[in-house]
């Protein structure tokens, strides 16, 4: 479990990129659709930050996933302007499933849901 500064840190950096990756970066692949941080966990070192990216509505998300990646160093550089931290981390962005999965599970419980009302 991350400590109270670990914590802090990471909703910082949550925040920041958040808004690195909607206001500040041009790539077509990443104006289609939404993209959300949902989680950032740093190692204890913070010498790396695993950044956690939902997308909803984006067309090719590999490309997109890609296009973060490309863009990690502009995106560390950023945050080494606007966050004062001794080392900056390195980004390491993820693919967060958890929505889209969550969206999945939704969708078939409403299947289930409609198929017992049309038997009762």
């Amino acid at each position: 479990m991350p400590n109270n500064r670990m914590q802090k840190v990471n909703e910082e950096l949550k925040r920041e990129i958040s808004n690195i990756i909607s206001l500040k970066l041009n790539n077509s692949a990443l104006k289609k659709g939404l993209i959300s941080v949902t989680e950032v966990d740093t190692t204890p070192d913070f010498k790396y930050a695993k950044v956690y990216v939902s997308m909803i509505q984006v067309g090719d998300k590999k490309e997109a996933l890609k296009a973060l990646k490309k863009a990690s160093g502009f995106v560390r550089s950023e945050i080494a302007k606007n966050i004062n931290l001794k080392n900056t981390p390195e980004i390491i962005f993820q693919f967060d499933e958890s929505i889209e999965y969550g969206d999945r599970i939704d969708h078939i419980l409403k299947e289930i849901t409609k198929d017992l009302k049309k038997e009762e």
